[in-house]
């Protein structure tokens, strides 16, 4: 009669990618500071030493986290303040492209949005951030000038209310979901720059 097999022995591989999405899920789920880097251990079914064999500390997870949701959007917003091209359809762009990078780092930006300046890696995401806001408040001020957008509105307003719209995404938006990116990009841009009047 043959012998059951004995299970294999020894920690499953996960590699510094499945650390930082098990460690970003969690602090979705629990928080930053209820989270511990036992909990990404026991989440991912290995030791303590499986997580500090890739990463130094929690606090790293979170500057990578957090680094994710900000590089290409600042990419975007600063490749659209010194290339070539009306200010208005550089504008269109960055919000465009903008709910692409959220759609596509769902997790990371929701992480983002919800920091509060509670320690140095969150006040550095808060700077990068506000500056995010300064460049493209820049550009609709562009926009302005040109007379194609209204003058009449603050563009540092006019920033936040843009990128609000990108960021109120976070509390609906689902992958996987019937709303396809693509589309989704569209509406919000229709939506922002040509209102929902016929």
């Amino acid at each position: 009669m043959p012998q059951p097999t004995r299970p294999r022995r020894g920690r499953p591989g996960h590699d510094q990618g499945d650390i930082l999405r098990c460690a970003i899920d969690l602090f979705n789920r629990q928080g930053y500071d209820g989270t511990s880097v036992g909990d990404i251990a026991a989440e991912l079914g290995v030791v303590k030493s499986a997580i500090y064999h890739h990463v130094p500390s929690k606090e790293h997870l979170l500057a990578a986290a957090l680094d994710e949701a900000l590089s290409q959007l600042t990419a975007t917003v600063e490749a659209a303040s010194v290339s070539q091209g009306s200010a208005y359809d550089r504008l269109r762009t960055v919000v465009h492209d903008s709910v692409l990078i959220l759609t596509e780092h769902l997790p990371a930006v929701t992480l983002l949005l919800r920091v509060r300046g509670n320690s140095p890696v969150e006040q550095d995401a808060l700077r990068r951030r506000r500056a995010l806001d300064e460049q493209l408040a820049g550009l609709y001020a562009q926009a302005a000038a040109e007379g194609s957008v209204r003058d009449d509105i603050d563009p540092v307003v006019a920033s936040r209310l843009l990128f609000g719209m990108v960021n109120s995404l976070v509390e609906w938006y689902r992958p996987g979901g019937p709303t396809d990116p693509q589309a989704l990009a569209d509406d919000v841009v229709r939506t922002a720059f040509d209102g929902l009047t016929a």
